[in-house]
């Protein structure tokens, strides 16, 4: 049989203070959460989006008014998405299928480099 040496194990040293802002797992402590309204104790308070057709109900989305289309168009010709004009769910898809059937009749220009 082999011998093998026992080995004492070595005397315990005392560790050297924790860093501010470690806690006792080792990972360091999550930042504070920001004030409601996303801004860190900003002036300004930002305000809650709304779908303009569901506050207002005598605007009816229609393809033969590119006036109204207009607005939710970006000027690459892009339809604006819904985060950008705060419309809701039901409103974006009518918007966007009025925009696409105004595209086809030409009362609305499917790149920037058409012109009126």
């Amino acid at each position: 049989m082999s011998e093998e040496k026992k080995v004492a194990p070595a005397a315990r040293t005392e560790r050297p203070a924790r860093p501010e802002g470690r806690s006792e797992g080792g990972r360091p402590e999550r930042p504070q959460r920001r004030a409601p309204g996303g801004r860190a104790g900003g002036k300004f308070k930002s305000r809650r989006k709304f779908c303009k057709f569901c506050a207002d109900t005598s605007i009816k989305i229609d393809h033969k008014d590119p006036g109204l289309l207009g607005q939710f168009i970006s000027e690459r010709s892009k339809i604006t998405p819904s985060r950008v004009t705060s419309t809701c769910a039901k409103h974006q898809r009518q918007l966007t299928t009025a925009i696409k059937r105004a595209r086809v009749l030409a009362l609305l220009s499917f790149t920037p480099l058409h012109h009126d």
